[in-house]
């Protein structure tokens, strides 16, 4: 059976659901970042997928990498399945822009995540919805399950100072 590792669990909140992964966003107001996570028990690896799952779990990629990519009028994605520090198989899908905090350099243990506030939570989340749900390719579309509630993380999973209120100088404004 399926089940969320206790860090992602803690570090991310929901999204919804696509065929094959949940759709996870990072709470790093630094950058737009969500994960994929391929909803099948013991997975550590990419190649561990079987013949159906493989191919899925690259359109799955390629579609949330567009969408955030256009969407976000992101100047690039980058795109990782590590796994070093948390073995279950994810995928993170990071928008990046040449203004942001990293650029140029990979975002993994640069700087402490800055949670979201609740205010700019209300302004990105439903743009993110928005992008994943309404341009879903048909085979992908029938599948998708937004998460009915967003967790908030408590203060206690909070790494970081706390985020400043969405705004033209708040990191990782929501385009649109």
């Amino acid at each position: 059976m399926f089940k969320l590792h206790p860090r992602l669990q803690n570090d991310t909140m929901m999204l919804g659901r696509l065929p094959l992964c949940r759709v996870l966003l990072m709470n790093d107001a630094h950058y737009p970042w969500l994960v994929l996570v391929p909803e099948r028990p013991h997975l550590r690896e990419i190649h561990e997928l079987d013949e159906n799952d493989l191919p899925q779990l690259w359109r799955e990629s390629a579609f949330v990498a567009r969408q955030l990519q256009q969407g976000l009028e992101a100047d690039k994605i980058n795109i990782a399945a590590l796994g070093n520090v948390v073995a279950q198989l994810h995928v993170h899908h990071i928008a990046r822009y040449v203004n942001d905090v990293a650029w140029p350099a990979a975002v993994f243990g640069r700087d402490d995540a800055v949670p979201y506030t609740a205010a700019y939570l209300d302004a990105l989340l439903p743009r993110l919805r928005e992008l994943l749900c309404a341009s879903l390719d048909p085979r992908l579309k029938m599948h998708w399950r937004p998460a009915l509630k967003t967790r908030q993380p408590s203060a206690a999973n909070r790494r970081g100072k706390p985020a400043s209120p969405a705004g033209p100088d708040s990191p990782a404004t929501p385009a649109g």
